[in-house]
Protein backbone atom coordinates (compact mmCIF):
# COMPACT_ATOMS: atom_id res chain seq x y z
CA UNK A 1 0.00 0.00 0.00
CA UNK A 2 1.10 3.64 -1.02
CA UNK A 3 0.26 7.25 -0.13
CA UNK A 4 -0.78 8.72 -4.02
CA UNK A 5 0.17 12.92 -5.17
CA UNK A 6 -2.96 13.96 -6.68
CA UNK A 7 -4.12 16.66 -9.44
CA UNK A 8 -4.17 19.29 -6.31
CA UNK A 9 -0.41 19.56 -5.85
CA UNK A 10 1.20 22.75 -5.92
CA UNK A 11 4.46 21.87 -5.37
CA UNK A 12 5.50 23.46 -2.61
CA UNK A 13 7.71 20.35 -1.85
CA UNK A 14 6.66 20.38 2.30
CA UNK A 15 6.10 17.17 2.27
CA UNK A 16 9.27 16.12 0.73
CA UNK A 17 11.58 16.60 3.99
CA UNK A 18 9.31 14.59 6.70
CA UNK A 19 9.39 11.42 4.49
CA UNK A 20 11.59 9.01 6.12
CA UNK A 21 12.64 6.98 3.38
CA UNK A 22 13.08 10.09 0.38
CA UNK A 23 10.55 8.34 -1.68
CA UNK A 24 8.96 11.89 -3.37
CA UNK A 25 10.69 13.33 -6.23
CA UNK A 26 11.90 15.22 -7.65
CA UNK A 27 13.59 16.85 -5.42
CA UNK A 28 15.32 20.44 -6.34
CA UNK A 29 17.25 23.13 -3.95
CA UNK A 30 17.06 26.42 -3.48
CA UNK A 31 16.43 28.58 -6.57
CA UNK A 32 16.34 25.32 -8.56
CA UNK A 33 13.13 24.21 -10.39
CA UNK A 34 11.92 21.11 -12.02
CA UNK A 35 10.09 20.81 -15.21
CA UNK A 36 7.98 18.26 -13.60
CA UNK A 37 4.14 19.73 -13.37
CA UNK A 38 3.86 18.06 -9.67
CA UNK A 39 5.83 15.61 -7.52
CA UNK A 40 4.85 11.79 -7.13
CA UNK A 41 5.08 9.05 -4.64
CA UNK A 42 7.60 6.26 -5.27
CA UNK A 43 4.71 3.32 -4.71
CA UNK A 44 7.60 0.68 -3.99
CA UNK A 45 9.61 2.55 -1.82
CA UNK A 46 6.74 3.85 0.77
CA UNK A 47 6.31 2.80 3.83
CA UNK A 48 2.83 3.65 4.60
CA UNK A 49 3.79 6.31 7.39
CA UNK A 50 1.39 8.90 6.71
CA UNK A 51 3.92 11.64 7.27
CA UNK A 52 3.46 13.65 3.95
CA UNK A 53 -0.30 13.45 4.14
CA UNK A 54 0.17 15.83 7.36
CA UNK A 55 2.15 17.57 5.72
CA UNK A 56 0.53 18.53 2.50
CA UNK A 57 -0.99 21.85 2.33
CA UNK A 58 -3.61 21.70 -0.33
CA UNK A 59 -5.10 18.06 1.12
CA UNK A 60 -3.50 16.74 -2.50
CA UNK A 61 -2.57 12.99 -0.82
CA UNK A 62 -4.49 9.91 -0.47
CA UNK A 63 -3.47 6.72 0.88
CA UNK A 64 -4.51 4.78 -2.47
CA UNK A 65 -7.11 2.91 -1.17
CA UNK A 66 -9.34 5.88 0.13
CA UNK A 67 -8.43 7.55 -3.89
CA UNK A 68 -11.77 9.25 -4.47
CA UNK A 69 -13.38 8.34 -8.05
CA UNK A 70 -11.96 10.96 -9.99
CA UNK A 71 -8.60 11.07 -8.43
CA UNK A 72 -7.95 7.41 -9.32
CA UNK A 73 -6.59 7.35 -12.20
CA UNK A 74 -3.72 8.97 -9.93
CA UNK A 75 -2.35 5.48 -8.43
CA UNK A 76 -1.72 4.79 -12.49
CA UNK A 77 0.13 8.34 -12.69
CA UNK A 78 2.44 8.18 -9.83
CA UNK A 79 3.70 4.53 -10.53
CA UNK A 80 3.96 5.53 -14.15
CA UNK A 81 6.68 9.08 -13.38
CA UNK A 82 8.82 6.09 -11.96
CA UNK A 83 8.52 3.84 -14.25
CA UNK A 84 10.02 6.26 -16.94
CA UNK A 85 12.27 7.95 -14.38
CA UNK A 86 13.94 5.45 -12.14
CA UNK A 87 13.76 7.18 -8.37
CA UNK A 88 17.56 7.99 -7.70
CA UNK A 89 18.95 8.23 -4.28
CA UNK A 90 18.88 11.13 -2.71
CA UNK A 91 18.89 13.62 0.44
CA UNK A 92 16.45 15.81 1.62
CA UNK A 93 17.91 19.18 1.39
CA UNK A 94 18.92 20.32 5.00
CA UNK A 95 17.72 23.65 6.22
CA UNK A 96 20.31 26.09 6.35
CA UNK A 97 21.84 26.58 9.49
CA UNK A 98 21.09 30.68 9.82
CA UNK A 99 22.28 31.64 13.78
CA UNK A 100 19.66 33.73 15.61
CA UNK A 101 19.88 37.76 14.82
CA UNK A 102 20.22 40.80 17.49
CA UNK A 103 16.76 41.65 17.80
CA UNK A 104 16.79 45.18 15.70
CA UNK A 105 19.75 43.96 13.64
CA UNK A 106 17.66 42.93 10.60
CA UNK A 107 14.34 44.28 9.66
CA UNK A 108 12.93 43.32 5.97
CA UNK A 109 10.27 44.81 4.04
CA UNK A 110 8.24 42.84 1.87
CA UNK A 111 6.27 44.39 -1.16
CA UNK A 112 3.41 42.02 -1.98
CA UNK A 113 1.12 39.45 -0.54
CA UNK A 114 1.13 36.85 -3.00
CA UNK A 115 2.52 33.19 -2.74
CA UNK A 116 6.28 34.93 -3.28
CA UNK A 117 5.99 37.33 -0.58
CA UNK A 118 4.07 35.04 1.82
CA UNK A 119 7.37 32.09 1.29
CA UNK A 120 9.85 35.31 1.23
CA UNK A 121 8.33 36.27 4.93
CA UNK A 122 8.02 32.44 5.92
CA UNK A 123 11.44 32.18 5.13
CA UNK A 124 13.09 35.45 7.06
CA UNK A 125 10.52 34.67 10.35
CA UNK A 126 12.31 31.24 10.10
CA UNK A 127 15.32 33.10 11.48
CA UNK A 128 15.26 34.43 15.32
CA UNK A 129 15.67 37.77 15.56
CA UNK A 130 14.56 38.60 12.01
CA UNK A 131 11.74 41.31 11.71
CA UNK A 132 9.71 41.39 9.08
CA UNK A 133 6.76 44.09 7.75
CA UNK A 134 4.59 43.25 4.49
CA UNK A 135 2.99 45.98 2.85
CA UNK A 136 -0.07 44.95 0.24
CA UNK A 137 -1.81 47.76 -1.69
CA UNK A 138 -5.26 45.52 -1.44
CA UNK A 139 -7.44 45.36 2.01
CA UNK A 140 -6.82 41.46 1.60
CA UNK A 141 -3.57 39.14 0.83
CA UNK A 142 -2.48 36.15 -0.75
CA UNK A 143 -2.47 37.66 -4.45
CA UNK A 144 -3.28 35.38 -6.94
CA UNK A 145 -4.47 32.62 -4.77
CA UNK A 146 -7.27 34.37 -3.51
CA UNK A 147 -7.52 36.18 -7.03
CA UNK A 148 -6.15 34.07 -9.51
CA UNK A 149 -7.06 30.36 -8.55
CA UNK A 150 -10.10 28.71 -10.07
CA UNK A 151 -12.90 29.28 -7.70
CA UNK A 152 -13.75 25.34 -7.97
CA UNK A 153 -10.75 24.81 -7.01
CA UNK A 154 -11.03 25.45 -2.83
CA UNK A 155 -8.30 22.69 -1.87
CA UNK A 156 -5.34 24.60 -3.93
CA UNK A 157 -6.26 27.49 -2.14
CA UNK A 158 -6.23 25.86 1.06
CA UNK A 159 -2.40 26.54 1.13
CA UNK A 160 -3.00 29.83 2.95
CA UNK A 161 -2.70 27.85 6.26
CA UNK A 162 0.52 27.09 6.09
CA UNK A 163 1.14 31.25 6.09
CA UNK A 164 -1.42 31.93 9.01
CA UNK A 165 1.57 31.55 11.86
CA UNK A 166 3.83 34.00 9.84
CA UNK A 167 1.46 36.42 9.91
CA UNK A 168 0.48 36.14 13.43
CA UNK A 169 4.55 35.92 14.71
CA UNK A 170 5.05 38.58 16.73
CA UNK A 171 8.27 40.01 14.89
CA UNK A 172 6.03 40.53 11.65
CA UNK A 173 4.17 43.34 10.88
CA UNK A 174 0.74 43.49 8.76
CA UNK A 175 0.44 46.46 6.59
CA UNK A 176 -2.39 45.95 3.95
CA UNK A 177 -3.85 49.09 1.98
CA UNK A 178 -0.96 50.48 1.63
CA UNK A 179 0.42 51.09 -1.76
CA UNK A 180 4.00 51.76 -2.03
CA UNK A 181 4.39 54.75 -4.48
CA UNK A 182 1.73 56.42 -3.29
CA UNK A 183 0.98 55.65 0.75
CA UNK A 184 5.28 55.20 1.45
CA UNK A 185 7.68 55.31 -1.47
CA UNK A 186 10.92 53.26 -1.80
CA UNK A 187 13.47 55.37 -0.27
CA UNK A 188 11.26 55.67 2.88
CA UNK A 189 11.25 51.73 3.38
CA UNK A 190 14.42 51.69 2.42
CA UNK A 191 15.18 54.29 5.62
CA UNK A 192 13.20 52.09 7.95
CA UNK A 193 14.54 48.71 6.87
CA UNK A 194 17.77 47.11 6.50
CA UNK A 195 16.35 45.58 3.13
CA UNK A 196 13.23 45.54 0.70
CA UNK A 197 12.21 42.53 -0.84
CA UNK A 198 9.95 42.82 -4.46
CA UNK A 199 7.54 40.53 -4.43
CA UNK A 200 4.62 42.04 -7.10
CA UNK A 201 4.19 39.46 -9.27
CA UNK A 202 2.96 40.42 -12.86
CA UNK A 203 -0.74 41.67 -12.84
CA UNK A 204 -0.94 42.13 -16.75
CA UNK A 205 -1.71 39.91 -19.60
CA UNK A 206 0.41 39.44 -22.62
CA UNK A 207 -0.98 41.20 -25.99
CA UNK A 208 -1.68 39.16 -29.27
CA UNK A 209 0.03 41.54 -32.18
CA UNK A 210 -2.50 40.84 -34.71
CA UNK A 211 -5.14 42.64 -36.52
CA UNK A 212 -8.42 43.58 -34.80
CA UNK A 213 -6.90 43.12 -31.42
CA UNK A 214 -8.54 46.20 -30.31
CA UNK A 215 -11.94 45.59 -30.94
CA UNK A 216 -14.53 44.86 -27.96
CA UNK A 217 -15.30 41.35 -27.14
CA UNK A 218 -11.70 40.62 -27.58
CA UNK A 219 -10.38 40.51 -23.95
CA UNK A 220 -7.47 39.19 -21.66
CA UNK A 221 -7.90 36.14 -19.80
CA UNK A 222 -6.48 37.99 -17.17
CA UNK A 223 -9.48 40.32 -16.74
CA UNK A 224 -11.80 37.30 -17.05
CA UNK A 225 -9.93 35.35 -14.28
CA UNK A 226 -9.95 38.62 -12.20
CA UNK A 227 -13.79 39.45 -12.81
CA UNK A 228 -15.14 36.36 -11.71
CA UNK A 229 -12.62 36.27 -8.78
CA UNK A 230 -13.49 39.50 -7.41
CA UNK A 231 -10.20 41.17 -7.76
CA UNK A 232 -11.42 45.11 -7.41
CA UNK A 233 -9.14 46.28 -10.45
CA UNK A 234 -11.41 43.54 -12.47
CA UNK A 235 -14.85 43.90 -11.27
CA UNK A 236 -15.98 46.86 -13.36
CA UNK A 237 -15.41 44.71 -16.57
CA UNK A 238 -18.34 43.34 -18.89
CA UNK A 239 -18.44 40.20 -21.26
CA UNK A 240 -20.67 39.26 -23.79
CA UNK A 241 -21.70 35.88 -23.00
CA UNK A 242 -24.43 35.96 -25.30
CA UNK A 243 -23.44 33.84 -28.24
CA UNK A 244 -22.86 29.86 -28.04
CA UNK A 245 -19.30 30.21 -28.50
CA UNK A 246 -16.40 31.57 -27.07
CA UNK A 247 -12.52 31.43 -27.84
CA UNK A 248 -10.16 31.62 -25.80
CA UNK A 249 -5.98 31.74 -27.53
CA UNK A 250 -3.87 29.91 -25.30
CA UNK A 251 -3.50 26.69 -24.54
CA UNK A 252 -2.03 26.44 -20.39
CA UNK A 253 -3.97 25.88 -17.04
CA UNK A 254 -5.64 29.13 -17.51
CA UNK A 255 -6.94 28.51 -20.45
CA UNK A 256 -8.68 25.39 -19.36
CA UNK A 257 -10.06 27.58 -16.14
CA UNK A 258 -11.29 29.57 -18.05
CA UNK A 259 -13.28 27.36 -20.06
CA UNK A 260 -14.82 25.34 -17.06
CA UNK A 261 -16.02 28.47 -15.46
CA UNK A 262 -17.53 29.13 -18.70
CA UNK A 263 -19.34 25.94 -19.00
CA UNK A 264 -19.81 24.87 -15.36
CA UNK A 265 -24.12 25.16 -14.89
CA UNK A 266 -25.21 27.46 -12.11
CA UNK A 267 -25.21 24.42 -9.73
CA UNK A 268 -21.68 23.72 -9.71
CA UNK A 269 -20.64 27.40 -9.37
CA UNK A 270 -23.09 28.17 -6.52
CA UNK A 271 -20.99 26.05 -4.47
CA UNK A 272 -17.67 27.92 -5.34
CA UNK A 273 -16.24 30.84 -3.97
CA UNK A 274 -16.86 33.19 -7.30
CA UNK A 275 -17.91 36.79 -7.33
CA UNK A 276 -21.67 37.34 -6.95
CA UNK A 277 -21.78 39.19 -9.61
CA UNK A 278 -20.10 36.99 -12.10
CA UNK A 279 -22.17 34.04 -10.76
CA UNK A 280 -25.17 35.98 -11.87
CA UNK A 281 -23.80 36.74 -15.36
CA UNK A 282 -22.74 33.43 -15.98
CA UNK A 283 -25.66 31.43 -14.48
CA UNK A 284 -28.11 33.39 -17.34
CA UNK A 285 -24.81 32.38 -20.04
CA UNK A 286 -25.84 31.23 -23.31
CA UNK A 287 -22.64 30.01 -24.19
CA UNK A 288 -22.41 25.84 -25.24
CA UNK A 289 -18.87 25.67 -27.03
CA UNK A 290 -15.37 26.92 -25.91
CA UNK A 291 -12.81 26.48 -28.64
CA UNK A 292 -9.02 26.16 -27.39
CA UNK A 293 -7.08 27.69 -29.26
CA UNK A 294 -2.93 25.77 -29.64
CA UNK A 295 -0.43 27.43 -32.34
CA UNK A 296 1.69 23.91 -31.44
CA UNK A 297 1.07 20.72 -31.25
CA UNK A 298 -0.41 18.38 -28.45
CA UNK A 299 2.95 17.38 -27.81
CA UNK A 300 3.55 21.28 -26.91
CA UNK A 301 0.28 21.42 -24.82
CA UNK A 302 1.34 23.85 -21.89
CA UNK A 303 -1.42 22.65 -19.81
CA UNK A 304 -0.58 20.31 -16.64
CA UNK A 305 -1.97 16.20 -17.13
CA UNK A 306 -3.53 16.40 -14.25
CA UNK A 307 -6.17 19.27 -15.23
CA UNK A 308 -6.27 18.17 -18.53
CA UNK A 309 -7.50 14.61 -17.06
CA UNK A 310 -9.93 16.50 -14.83
CA UNK A 311 -12.10 18.15 -17.84
CA UNK A 312 -13.06 14.25 -18.59
CA UNK A 313 -15.04 14.17 -14.86
CA UNK A 314 -17.06 17.37 -15.47
CA UNK A 315 -20.58 16.58 -15.58
CA UNK A 316 -22.27 17.35 -19.15
CA UNK A 317 -19.41 18.56 -21.22
CA UNK A 318 -17.49 16.54 -23.94
CA UNK A 319 -13.87 16.84 -24.48
CA UNK A 320 -13.37 17.15 -28.16
CA UNK A 321 -9.58 16.79 -30.04
CA UNK A 322 -9.27 18.30 -33.13
CA UNK A 323 -6.38 16.34 -33.86
CA UNK A 324 -4.47 13.08 -35.17
CA UNK A 325 -0.96 14.09 -34.33
CA UNK A 326 -1.33 12.28 -30.80
CA UNK A 327 0.98 9.61 -30.56
CA UNK A 328 3.69 9.40 -28.20
CA UNK A 329 7.68 9.20 -29.05
CA UNK A 330 10.06 6.99 -27.69
CA UNK A 331 11.41 10.04 -25.96
CA UNK A 332 8.67 11.61 -24.90
CA UNK A 333 8.88 12.41 -20.83
CA UNK A 334 6.11 10.48 -18.16
CA UNK A 335 4.16 13.57 -18.54
CA UNK A 336 3.89 14.47 -22.40
CA UNK A 337 3.26 10.75 -22.58
CA UNK A 338 0.67 10.90 -20.24
CA UNK A 339 -1.37 14.58 -22.36
CA UNK A 340 -1.26 12.27 -25.45
CA UNK A 341 -2.68 8.89 -24.25
CA UNK A 342 -5.59 11.21 -22.28
CA UNK A 343 -6.06 13.22 -25.40
CA UNK A 344 -6.54 9.86 -27.40
CA UNK A 345 -8.88 8.58 -24.94
CA UNK A 346 -10.78 11.95 -25.24
CA UNK A 347 -10.45 11.33 -29.05
CA UNK A 348 -11.80 7.89 -29.40
CA UNK A 349 -14.94 8.92 -26.83
CA UNK A 350 -18.22 9.68 -28.32
CA UNK A 351 -20.01 13.05 -28.16
CA UNK A 352 -23.23 12.70 -26.05
CA UNK A 353 -26.42 14.88 -27.65
CA UNK A 354 -27.41 17.95 -25.84
CA UNK A 355 -23.72 17.86 -24.08
CA UNK A 356 -21.56 21.33 -23.96
CA UNK A 357 -18.45 20.81 -25.21
CA UNK A 358 -14.97 21.67 -25.13
CA UNK A 359 -12.94 21.50 -28.72
CA UNK A 360 -8.70 21.94 -28.25
CA UNK A 361 -7.47 23.26 -31.93
CA UNK A 362 -3.97 22.07 -31.94
CA UNK A 363 -1.69 23.65 -34.99
CA UNK A 364 -3.80 26.41 -35.31
CA UNK A 365 -2.10 30.17 -35.42
CA UNK A 366 -4.32 32.81 -34.51
CA UNK A 367 -4.10 35.85 -37.08
CA UNK A 368 -6.56 38.16 -37.05
CA UNK A 369 -9.63 39.13 -34.97
CA UNK A 370 -12.69 39.71 -37.11
CA UNK A 371 -15.17 42.37 -36.89
CA UNK A 372 -16.61 45.86 -37.40
CA UNK A 373 -17.36 47.24 -34.55
CA UNK A 374 -16.78 44.48 -32.19
CA UNK A 375 -15.01 40.99 -32.70
CA UNK A 376 -17.15 38.71 -34.86
CA UNK A 377 -14.68 35.78 -34.70
CA UNK A 378 -10.92 34.78 -34.75
CA UNK A 379 -9.46 33.90 -38.07
CA UNK A 380 -6.44 31.12 -37.76
CA UNK A 381 -4.25 29.87 -40.10
CA UNK A 382 -3.70 25.88 -40.32
CA UNK A 383 -1.58 23.43 -42.26
CA UNK A 384 -5.03 22.33 -44.20
CA UNK A 385 -6.34 25.65 -44.60
CA UNK A 386 -3.52 28.11 -45.96
CA UNK A 387 -6.26 30.97 -46.44
CA UNK A 388 -7.24 30.32 -43.11
CA UNK A 389 -10.20 29.58 -40.87
CA UNK A 390 -13.09 31.37 -39.74
CA UNK A 391 -14.30 30.68 -36.11
CA UNK A 392 -17.21 32.50 -36.00
CA UNK A 393 -17.72 33.99 -31.69
CA UNK A 394 -18.50 37.37 -30.24
CA UNK A 395 -16.38 36.48 -27.22
CA UNK A 396 -12.39 35.59 -27.67
CA UNK A 397 -10.01 35.87 -24.68
CA UNK A 398 -6.47 35.38 -24.33
CA UNK A 399 -4.99 33.25 -21.88
CA UNK A 400 -1.07 33.74 -23.28
CA UNK A 401 0.50 34.76 -20.43
CA UNK A 402 1.38 37.25 -17.47
CA UNK A 403 3.50 40.18 -17.98
CA UNK A 404 5.12 42.34 -15.28
CA UNK A 405 5.04 45.83 -15.10
CA UNK A 406 8.17 48.31 -13.86
CA UNK A 407 8.70 48.79 -10.28
CA UNK A 408 9.33 52.68 -9.74
CA UNK A 409 12.37 53.41 -9.41
CA UNK A 410 14.16 49.58 -9.89
CA UNK A 411 15.85 48.66 -13.26
CA UNK A 412 13.44 46.83 -15.64
CA UNK A 413 13.99 44.57 -18.19
CA UNK A 414 11.40 45.38 -20.79
CA UNK A 415 11.52 42.60 -23.16
CA UNK A 416 11.27 39.68 -20.57
CA UNK A 417 8.88 41.76 -17.75
CA UNK A 418 11.11 41.34 -14.86
CA UNK A 419 13.40 43.33 -12.40
CA UNK A 420 17.03 42.33 -13.34
CA UNK A 421 18.66 40.26 -10.66
CA UNK A 422 21.31 37.85 -9.50
CA UNK A 423 19.57 35.51 -7.40
CA UNK A 424 17.32 37.33 -6.47
CA UNK A 425 19.80 40.54 -5.44
CA UNK A 426 18.65 43.35 -8.01
CA UNK A 427 21.40 44.81 -9.88
CA UNK A 428 21.75 48.09 -11.90
CA UNK A 429 22.66 48.49 -15.97
CA UNK A 430 25.80 47.65 -15.48
CA UNK A 431 25.23 44.17 -13.08
CA UNK A 432 25.94 45.80 -9.91
CA UNK A 433 24.03 44.71 -7.15
CA UNK A 434 21.68 47.81 -5.86
CA UNK A 435 22.13 47.55 -2.16
CA UNK A 436 19.68 45.96 0.07
CA UNK A 437 16.63 45.73 -3.00
CA UNK A 438 15.82 42.28 -3.95
CA UNK A 439 12.69 40.66 -5.73
CA UNK A 440 11.10 37.37 -5.48
CA UNK A 441 8.23 35.25 -7.48
CA UNK A 442 6.84 36.24 -10.98
CA UNK A 443 8.70 39.67 -11.15
CA UNK A 444 12.06 38.05 -10.62
CA UNK A 445 11.97 34.75 -12.73
CA UNK A 446 8.97 35.69 -14.93
CA UNK A 447 5.42 33.88 -15.13
CA UNK A 448 6.29 30.39 -14.88
CA UNK A 449 5.29 28.02 -12.16
CA UNK A 450 2.79 26.85 -10.02
CA UNK A 451 1.82 28.42 -6.58
CA UNK A 452 4.82 25.42 -4.64
CA UNK A 453 7.53 26.92 -7.42
CA UNK A 454 7.49 30.31 -5.19
CA UNK A 455 9.40 28.29 -2.26
CA UNK A 456 12.56 27.18 -3.48
CA UNK A 457 12.80 31.01 -5.75
CA UNK A 458 12.11 32.64 -2.19
CA UNK A 459 14.65 30.96 -0.24
CA UNK A 460 17.10 31.45 -3.02
CA UNK A 461 16.19 35.07 -2.44
CA UNK A 462 16.42 35.24 1.21
CA UNK A 463 19.41 33.28 1.25
CA UNK A 464 21.40 35.43 -0.63
CA UNK A 465 19.61 38.58 1.59
CA UNK A 466 21.07 36.55 4.27
CA UNK A 467 24.59 36.54 3.39
CA UNK A 468 24.75 40.06 2.29
CA UNK A 469 24.05 40.55 5.99
CA UNK A 470 26.09 38.57 7.44
CA UNK A 471 28.56 39.97 4.90
CA UNK A 472 27.84 43.56 5.72
CA UNK A 473 26.85 44.68 2.88
CA UNK A 474 23.53 46.43 4.05
CA UNK A 475 22.65 49.60 5.73
CA UNK A 476 23.38 49.67 9.54
CA UNK A 477 21.82 52.14 10.30
CA UNK A 478 17.88 52.76 9.93
CA UNK A 479 15.17 54.82 11.08
CA UNK A 480 13.03 53.52 14.32
CA UNK A 481 10.09 51.33 13.00
CA UNK A 482 7.90 53.60 14.96
CA UNK A 483 8.58 55.99 12.13
CA UNK A 484 6.76 53.86 9.51
CA UNK A 485 3.31 54.62 11.76
CA UNK A 486 4.05 58.34 12.35
CA UNK A 487 4.36 58.93 8.55
CA UNK A 488 0.41 56.54 7.95
CA UNK A 489 -0.72 58.84 10.70
CA UNK A 490 0.43 62.49 9.10
CA UNK A 491 -0.56 61.36 6.08
CA UNK A 492 -4.55 59.97 7.29
CA UNK A 493 -3.92 56.18 6.03
CA UNK A 494 -5.30 53.70 7.69
CA UNK A 495 -3.30 50.35 7.11
CA UNK A 496 -4.96 47.15 8.01
CA UNK A 497 -3.83 44.64 9.67
CA UNK A 498 -3.75 41.12 10.16
CA UNK A 499 -7.09 41.37 12.94
CA UNK A 500 -8.27 43.46 9.93
CA UNK A 501 -8.20 40.94 7.48
CA UNK A 502 -8.95 38.29 9.69
CA UNK A 503 -12.35 40.20 10.06
CA UNK A 504 -13.09 40.52 6.58
CA UNK A 505 -11.98 36.30 6.35
CA UNK A 506 -15.20 36.07 8.75
CA UNK A 507 -17.56 38.08 7.52
CA UNK A 508 -16.82 36.72 4.04
CA UNK A 509 -17.62 33.23 5.44
CA UNK A 510 -20.15 34.46 7.45
CA UNK A 511 -22.10 35.46 3.92
CA UNK A 512 -21.25 32.56 2.53
CA UNK A 513 -22.93 30.49 5.32
CA UNK A 514 -25.89 31.95 4.90
CA UNK A 515 -26.10 31.26 1.49
CA UNK A 516 -24.68 27.69 1.49
CA UNK A 517 -21.30 28.86 0.30
CA UNK A 518 -17.73 28.56 1.10
CA UNK A 519 -17.59 32.77 0.96
CA UNK A 520 -19.14 35.61 -0.59
CA UNK A 521 -16.67 37.90 -1.11
CA UNK A 522 -16.89 41.38 -1.02
CA UNK A 523 -15.91 43.11 -3.98
CA UNK A 524 -15.17 46.92 -3.01
CA UNK A 525 -12.40 48.09 -1.04
CA UNK A 526 -14.60 50.39 0.74
CA UNK A 527 -16.37 47.39 1.54
CA UNK A 528 -13.77 45.30 3.01
CA UNK A 529 -12.05 48.29 4.84
CA UNK A 530 -15.56 49.24 6.43
CA UNK A 531 -15.71 44.66 7.17
CA UNK A 532 -11.64 44.79 8.80
CA UNK A 533 -12.76 47.76 11.10
CA UNK A 534 -15.85 46.43 12.25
Amino acid sequence: MAYVITQNCCKDASCVPVCPVSCIHPVSGAGEFTDTEMLYIDPEACIDCGACLEECPVDAIYYDEDLPADQERFREINAGYFERHPPQTHTPAALVDRHAVKSGALRVAVVGAGPAACYASAALIGVDGVEVNLFERLPTPFGLIRAGVAPDHQHTKSVVRIFEHVFSNKRFGCYLNVEIGSDLTHDELLAHHHAVIYAVGAARGRELDIPGNELPGNHSAVDFVGWYNGHPDHAHHTFDLSGERAVIVGNGNVALDVARMLLLDADHLVATDIAPHALAVLSDSTVREVVIVARRDPRDAAFSAGEFLALGHLPGIDVIIDSTDLAAAPDDDAETELKLRIAREYADRPETAGNKRIVFRFAASPAEVVGSDRAEGLRVMTNGSPEGELITAPLILRAIGYQGSAVEPLPFDTARGVVPNDSGRVVDEDGHPVRGVYVTGWIKRGPRGVIGTNRNCADETVAALLDDFVAGRLATDVADPAGIARLFSERGSSPIGWAGWRAIDAAERQRGAEVSRPRVKFIDITDMVSAANA
